[in-house]
């Protein structure tokens, strides 16, 4: 899967090598004037395979012969919008960048959305062809990123979801949300769909599209990006953009970010969606096709996960159980810091405050930044509430256990100590009693 990243990633990027043997093409560079004055759509498919990897060549939409790099017996992976291309491809497949700039570079959206039936339909007769040569529709694969997820989806409704995979990035939502699943990309348009959501509240779609719907930090607010309209146009691509770069991490399968099926955002935080059964917790990313049969056996599922702000986005989970002796209820929230033989990793339960009532076991989803790698030597826990004006709370805790989710580490325990408003308690973890299971 190292090959897939090399491969597919460069192409997903944004740069553009010139390669001088072969007549390379250059994807279509167009400037704001452009966007203003409108542009007709044109589609250019620039090739990329194992034999020309950092040069895209032009394809004729009629005669796959005029290119001889291509072949019909591979598996072809198409990207619909759209970072500009550059490849280093590994492993026997083609990859069609799939250039429409010319119709979707355009102030009117209204004039975007249209081309998207358009590029739908001349990408259609493309695939067409390639069916004539020989080609498998169970081995295609449409990464659809925007605009682009939904023109996958007119491709695929056209095959009658014969289309092997159609991977939506972010599917964009304004004129598109609320419309029948003919006019939007839906389950029905391939025999797998997966689709990440990373900008619900804008740019992006909101509801599920597909087989499984990955929601990144809820869909909405990606950590690193600005959080107020006031940043211009970071504001509006940041998050939409993230999906893409969530992406091709999951190429790399270096840092897999497993993901939690799950009716809603705050029941996942809350920890109600830990347990995954039998099956495992789905793994987000190009990899999620492994999963097809079980995933295909569910109704639409929505799974729920946390990310950093930058790469590496995994992160790790730990359930957190603490029970506490204090006579009143508390409310307050908790960050813990967990110190391994090389790495610190912080997590902050911040998201509501938690409820400690006295000698009932408080259950919390905590998500550090990075994994401690064991063994943990040093646990730190800090208590706060946020009440400026109330003299300093102390939290009387009689236990406290920390289970990691992903591994079947032992879990770590403290008992009987008291944690006083804003003052770091740091102590030495010890393995909890089978009897605290």
């Amino acid at each position: 899967s190292m090959f897939l990243w090399q491969y597919l990633t460069p192409v997903l990027l944004i740069t553009v090598q010139i390669c001088k043997a072969l007549k390379c093409e250059e994807f279509t560079d167009l400037d704001f004037r452009h966007a203003f004055i409108g542009t007709s759509l044109r589609v250019k498919l620039l090739l990329y395979t194992r034999e020309n990897v950092s040069c895209g060549l032009l394809m004729s939409h009629t005669d796959l012969s005029a290119t001889p790099q291509f072949n019909a017996s591979r598996p072809t992976t198409f990207i619909i919008h759209g970072f500009r291309p550059t490849g280093s491809p590994q492993r026997d497949m083609n990859v069609i960048v799939v250039d429409w700039n010319r119709g979707a570079a355009n102030v009117n959206y209204f004039k975007a959305k249209e081309n998207t039936i358009k590029a739908g339909e001349n990408l259609t007769a493309f695939v067409e062809v390639m069916q004539n040569s020989g080609a498998s529709l169970s081995s295609i694969h449409l990464i659809g990123i925007s605009l682009g997820a939904h023109v996958s989806g007119f491709i695929g409704a056209h095959f009658n979801a014969s289309i092997g995979r159609i991977t939506a990035l972010d599917a964009a939502g304004p004129l598109f949300t609320g419309t029948s699943p003919e006019h939007r990309l839906d389950p029905t348009d391939a025999q797998f769909v997966d689709v990440l959501h990373t900008d619900i509240d804008a740019l992006g779609f909101r509801e599920a599209l597909g087989h499984i719907d990955f929601y990144a930090n809820g869909g909405t607010d990606q950590p690193g990006c600005p959080p107020t309209v006031f940043s211009g146009g970071a504001y509006f691509k940041c998050d939409h953009q993230r999906s893409v770069f969530l992406y091709m991490e999951s190429l790399k399968r270096t840092c897999p970010i497993r993901a939690y099926p799950c009716s809603s955002y705050n029941d996942f935080l809350d920890g109600n969606c830990w347990n995954c059964g039998p099956d495992g917790c789905p793994i987000f990313g190009y990899g999620i096709i492994e999963k097809k049969d079980v995933i295909q056996k569910m109704q639409q599922i929505k799974a729920y996960f946390k990310t950093n702000s930058q790469s590496p986005f995994c992160m790790t989970s730990y359930r957190v159980y603490i029970v506490t002796w204090n006579q009143e209820v508390r409310f307050g929230y908790i960050t813990i810091k967990l110190s391994g033989t090389s790495k610190e990793a912080v997590a902050t339960i911040d998201h509501r405050a938690s409820k400690f009532k006295k000698f009932t076991e408080t259950t919390m989803l905590a998500h550090f930044d990075a994994d401690p790698e064991s063994p943990v030597n040093k646990v730190s826990l800090t208590f706060t509430t946020g009440n400026v004006f109330k003299p300093p709370y102390k939290l009387r805790v009689l236990r406290l256990r920390l289970t990691p989710i992903e591994t079947n580490q032992r879990s770590l325990c403290r008992y009987d100590f008291i944690l006083e408003e804003n003052q770091k308690k740091t102590f030495r973890p010890i393995p909890c009693e089978d009897t605290d299971f």
